[in-house]
């Protein structure tokens, strides 16, 4: 029997978690086999606070608007922004309503450009993927808070040799309080979301499980005849 393809369908996929439950590697890997068009929600809030960090400017609101209107995401794909201090203003500005909303715009944007998607970070399935695009599967990263700590630590050291996994546990536990806690689109699971902890399961099991889930998706919604990579 002859296969159709999925080539002209849409695929929308929410990825969310806390800070070093590896996420954006299960997003990438996940991308790259499906061919869906990845955004990274972290960069963009990263890429906020580097901005305003560079250029103080007087009306913050303005100036991101402004700023992220028409803005390219490859622009900031190759930027360092994995540094401490963005770290620790990225956790204070994305407490604040207007940028979250100047993001969520952009992100939006981003979701409605492509057919296939994938998009992560905090947010993602309640908030900027729950209608208009709605995903058609999510997913909700977990992980130990030391394993986690310790891949973030291991990151930052290629950068900053100085810096000690004590520092880096510190401020990811505060990140992540901050993110369930904050009155505005908190770090939170959907129902319907699939649970992948990382602390227990290897990189090939990881997207095994995210593969069965999506091959699932796609089945109940253009039928089992179907090629779909």
């Amino acid at each position: 029997m002859k296969l159709k393809k999925v080539n002209n369908r849409t695929l929308i996929v929410a990825i969310d978690g806390s800070g070093g439950s590896g996420k954006s590697l299960g997003a990438k890997l996940i991308s790259k086999k499906y061919k869906l068009n990845l955004l990274n929600s972290g960069l963009c809030y990263r890429f906020a606070s580097f901005l305003i960090l560079k250029n103080n400017p007087k009306n913050k609101i303005s100036f991101l608007k402004k700023k992220f209107k028409n803005l390219n995401y490859k622009h900031f794909e190759d930027l360092n922004l994995h540094t401490q201090e963005i770290s620790d203003y990225t956790a204070l500005i994305a407490k604040q309503k207007k940028i979250r909303q100047i993001i969520k715009n952009f992100q939006k944007k981003f979701a409605r450009k492509y057919k296939k998607i994938a998009i992560e970070g905090r947010d993602t399935a309640s908030k900027i993927l729950n209608k208009n695009p709605r995903y058609d599967v999510a997913f909700f990263f977990k992980c130990n808070l030391n394993i986690a700590a310790h891949r973030r630590w291991k990151d930052l050291k290629t950068l900053n040799k100085q810096i000690t996994f004590r520092e880096v546990k510190k401020s990811l536990k505060k990140r992540n309080s901050l993110d369930m806690k904050r009155r505005f689109s908190p770090l939170i699971r959907v129902k319907d979301s699939i649970i992948i902890r990382t602390d227990v399961l290897s990189k090939k099991a990881m997207i095994t499980k995210m593969s069965k889930e999506i091959e699932k998706k796609l089945i109940l919604k253009y039928g089992r005849n179907i090629k779909t990579r």
